[in-house]
């Protein structure tokens, strides 16, 4: 008896699906898409029709769904069943969405300070910088939260601590790097900072505005001092004209080893005007 034309052969219904033969015999050893028939040559066929059961696999799978459960869900469908399930996989979905998109943020700000990190040492040099949102911290807010006398350490871990719990509370997606906001007038620490992917409605978040920045970089070193000076000099000998805040931030981060030779430090501050 010659077989139906809507019968489809594995090789045949892999083709259609976009699989393999491997994987349909795989969903049929567990029952998670048996062929629909079976052939007096003792092969099995599929129908058209379970391109879509197939189709709904995929989906549940790509969401991260037990084969198990999709097979339940299979087994027994019904209008509720399904639709919580798929809401769940709805917020699985975002979920995962968030967190590309925060290690997006995270590495292309990274690769984006590496790349600045490649300049002259010491040597002031010119650029356009896109505006960023900033969670900054005032530097006053964060003494009152360490301890007199405390170490290094221990003050990073507060103002690390205190930037995780501020990102936890407004839903922020930091790039976990620490800058400082210098005064223009001083140079006195007025905030310390990480930036974050969208600002939100929390009222610790600033923006450093787009512009033309005078910048440069401090590598090979934990001490930047000599960085603020090389800026300053150039400033006073070159007469550009600055405005805003001065910002410092690390380059390298947790991306490059935690040894000196390693370090890379950024100073920017906008210019005015024609440079």
């Amino acid at each position: 008896m010659e077989r139906p034309k809507s019968w489809m052969t594995s090789g045949a219904f892999a083709r259609l699906c976009g699989t393999t033969k491997e994987t349909l015999r795989h969903y049929k050893d567990t029952g998670l898409l048996p062929p629909a028939h079976q052939g007096e040559n003792g092969y099995f066929y599929y129908d058209l029709e379970q391109f879509y059961d197939f189709l709904a696999i995929v989906i549940f799978r790509q969401t991260g769904t037990p084969l198990e459960e999709i097979r339940r869900c299979m087994e027994s469908q019904t209008p509720q069943g399904t639709l919580a399930l798929l809401r769940e996989q709805r917020r699985r979905l975002e979920e995962e969405r968030q967190r590309l998109e925060q290690m997006e943020f995270v590495l292309s700000r990274t690769i984006d300070d590496l790349e600045l990190g490649t300049a002259p040492d010491l040597t002031p040099q010119r650029a356009w910088f896109p505006a960023e949102r900033l969670l900054a911290i005032p530097a006053g807010e964060l003494e009152g939260l360490i301890s007199p006398g405390a170490g290094e350490d221990e003050i990073l871990i507060t103002v690390l601590e205190r930037c995780q719990r501020l990102c936890r509370e407004y839903g922020l997606q930091p790039d976990h790097r620490l800058g400082a906001i210098h005064s223009p007038g001083d140079g006195a620490i007025t905030h310390l900072y990480t930036r974050v992917r969208e600002g939100k409605d929390c009222p610790y978040c600033r923006e450093k505005p787009a512009g033309e920045y005078l910048y440069l970089c401090c590598r090979g070193r934990w001490d930047i001092s000599a960085g603020y000076g090389a800026l300053a000099r150039y400033i006073r000998e070159e007469g550009a004209e600055t405005a805003g805040d001065l910002y410092a931030w690390d380059l390298a981060g947790f991306i490059l080893s935690g040894t000196e030779k390693n370090a890379a430090s950024m100073l920017a501050v906008r210019l005015v005007g024609e440079f």
